[in-house]
C-alpha cells in the first residue's frame, strides 16, 4: 500500500472510531428518545463513561496523522486540502475540549481535565484548562454580550469591532486572524503561556513538538501545512467565525427571567432552515454543537449530542438568520448596523429591520 493509500485510510479509520462515541450518546438509540431537559439529563447521566472520549479523541488524532500522509504525498493539491484539514481538526479538538471544561465530555472531572490538557490544550499551546475554565465558565457565560463583564466581547472590543469603527477597520475585524495584527496577537498568545498560572515554562512548546514530531514522521509538508499553518493562520480564523455568529453581541435585548429566557435575547441561531449549510457548518467550523450556542448558553451542562433534541424544546431565540455575510439578516451585517453610531449622538444604532423567524 503506497503512503498516500495508508493515509486515506488512517482517515477513514480515525473517522469510524470517533462513531463509537457519536453512536453511544445518540439520543436515536434506546427505547424511550429524550424530549424535554429532564429526559435529556437523566439519559445523559446514564451515558456518561470514560472509555468513549478516548475513542473520539484517537480518532481526531489518527485523522490528523492522515492528513499528514496527504499532505507529504499528494502533491501542491494534497498540501491545500491537508492545510484546511489541519484547521478543522483543530476547530473540532477545540469543541471537544470545551465541553471537557464544562464537565460533561467524560464522566470523571479529573479525566476530563486530563484529556482536555493532554490531548488539545498542552498540543496546541492552549492556555491551562483552570484558566480556560475561570474565563469561559465563570466569566463569559453569566456575562454574554455585556461590556466590561464578558472576556468574549473585550475580546472583539480590541479586534477593533466596536462602535464607531469605519466600514475598513469592521471589515478587517472580521478576518482579524488573517491581518498582520491578528498574526502577531496568536504568536503573542503562544509567546506568553508561561505567565498564566499554572501553565509552566514549557507549555508553549507543546506545538513545537506537535511540528516535529510531523516532520520527522512524515516530512516538512506535513509540519508546516498540518500544523503551523492552521495553527497560526487557518483555525484561528475559523475560532473566530465561530466567535462572531455565538451572540447578538452589540444589540442584546436585556431580559430577565430563567435561562432560557435570558439566552433567547442575547443569543442567535445560524441556518436554520438551510440544511446543506448547517451540515458544512457542523461538519468545519461550527462543529460539536457550536451550531446550536443557543442551547448551550441556555444549558450549559447538556453535552453536545443532546442540543439538536433540547433545541427543539426550547422558545428562541427570535433572530435566526440565514446567511453569515450576505442577505437582510446575515450576522455580520447586523453586527455593523448595530455598530455604526446615529448621526450626531455617537450612540450606536438599533438595526433598522427585524429578520424572519424560522
Amino acid at each position: 500500500m503506497g503512503a498516500l493509500s495508508a493515509g486515506l485510510v488512517a482517515i477513514a479509520a480515525g473517522i469510524a472510531l470517533r462513531q463509537v462515541d457519536r453512536w453511544w450518546f445518540s439520543p436515536m438509540r434506546g427505547r424511550h428518545r429524550p424530549d424535554s431537559l429532564r429526559s435529556v439529563m437523566t439519559l445523559q447521566r446514564e451515558r456518561l463513561n470514560n472509555l468513549t472520549p478516548v475513542f473520539l479523541i484517537l480518532g481526531h488524532w489518527l485523522e490528523f496523522a492522515g492528513w499528514c500522509a496527504v499532505a507529504v504525498h499528494g502533491g501542491p493539491g494534497g498540501c491545500a486540502v491537508a492545510a484546511f484539514a489541519g484547521a478543522v481538526k483543530f476547530r473540532h479538538l477545540q469543541e471537544v475540549s470545551h465541553f471537557a471544561v464544562h464537565g460533561v465530555l467524560a464522566r470523571g472531572a479529573r479525566l476530563n481535565t486530563l484529556l482536555a490538557e493532554v490531548a488539545v490544550h498542552i498540543p496546541l499551546g492552549f492556555v491551562p484548562v483552570a484558566v480556560r475554565r475561570r474565563r469561559h465558565v465563570r466569566e463569559h457565560h453569566p456575562n454574554a454580550t455585556v461590556a466590561g463583564a464578558d472576556p468574549n466581547l473585550a475580546e472583539l472590543h480590541r479586534a477593533g469591532i466596536r462602535t464607531g469603527a469605519t466600514t475598513v477597520r469592521y471589515v478587517l475585524g472580521t478576518v482579524h486572524p488573517l491581518t498582520p495584527a491578528g498574526m502577531f496577537d496568536t504568536v503573542r498568545s503562544l509567546t506568553v503561556l508561561g505567565r498564566e498560572a499554572g501553565a509552566g515554562r514549557l507549555r508553549a512548546a507543546g506545538p513545537l513538538v506537535v511540528a516535529a514530531a510531523a516532520a520527522t514522521a512524515f516530512g516538512w509538508e506535513a509540519a508546516v501545512f498540518v500544523v503551523v499553518l492552521p495553527r497560526l493562520l487557518l483555525y484561528p480564523q475559523l475560532a473566530w467565525m465561530s466567535l462572531l455568529v455565538e451572540h447578538r453581541w452589540f444589540d442584546p435585548e436585556p431580559v430577565t427571567g430563567p435561562p432560557v429566557a435570558v439566552e433567547a435575547g442575547r443569543c442567535l441561531r445560524l441556518y436554520p432552515r438551510n440544511v446543506l449549510l448547517a451540515l458544512l457548518a457542523r461538519g468545519t467550523w461550527l462543529p460539536y454543537g457550536d451550531l446550536y450556542h443557543f442551547a448551550h448558553s441556555a444549558h450549559p451542562a447538556v453535552r453536545w449530542n443532546y442540543l439538536p433534541v433540547l433545541e427543539r424544546s426550547l422558545h428562541g431565540p427570535a433572530y435566526r438568520p440565514h446567511a453569515l455575510l450576505l442577505g437582510e439578516s446575515a450576522v455580520l451585517r447586523r453586527h455593523r448596523r448595530a455598530l455604526a453610531p446615529v448621526s450626531g449622538t455617537g450612540a450606536p444604532a438599533r438595526p433598522g429591520y427585524r429578520p424572519r423567524e424560522a
